[in-house]
């Protein structure tokens, strides 16, 4: 992929496809990896035009243990030991986490969340987000179709050590892996 606009651009695209396929899975589902692969690599009949809608195609992967927690040390710790072959540009990891706003005060409670953590290969593109989980009060001024409705928050320095995990799998040689 050419430049780091392009390549931001890219993965955002990516995580909102990410995003829409763990939403339509529903709540309380397990954590989700993605690889992302370049289209181009998968799709040899698509216009080239296309491409700059969908640089990159999601992955599913289905190989994660069912032992491993969303939110938990371990999930990020086998994140890390993935080692991704070259053709696959870069990973998202979802899953769900209990979140507590700080901007809502020290004695708010957590609410459930969706954490979105996606990152590419050979560079400092990254990208989190979170999705809270609506609460029945939320749901209910909403409407009926409120469950259908993504918000979501992002920002810098969220979720670092998901982060690091899903980059250095990435920069991990499958041939040096046992």
């Amino acid at each position: 992929m050419p430049g780091t606009d392009q390549s931001q651009r890219a993965l955002n695209a990516a995580m909102r496809e990410a995003v829409e396929f763990v939403h339509a899975e529903g709540w309380e589902a397990p954590p989700t990896l993605f690889g992302l692969v370049e289209s181009r690599l998968l799709i040899d009949t698509l216009d080239p035009a296309d491409l700059d809608d969908k640089p990159l195609t999601l992955v599913v992967q289905d190989t994660l243990p069912d032992n491993l927690p969303a939110g938990s040390d371990e999930l990020v710790d086998y994140c890390a030991r993935i080692a991704w072959p070259q053709q696959v540009s870069g990973a998202v990891l979802a899953q769900e986490i209990r979140f507590r706003d700080t901007a809502d005060g020290p004695d708010t409670e957590p609410r459930p969340a969706r954490l979105f953590s996606g990152v590419l290969r050979g560079g400092d593109i990254e990208l989190t987000l979170l999705q809270l989980r609506p609460t029945e009060e939320e749901l209910a001024e909403r409407g009926p179709f409120a469950e259908d409705e993504i918000d979501l928050r992002g920002g810098p320095g969220v979720a670092p050590g998901v982060i690091a995990a899903l980059r250095h799998g990435l920069e991990l040689d499958p041939d040096d892996v046992a």
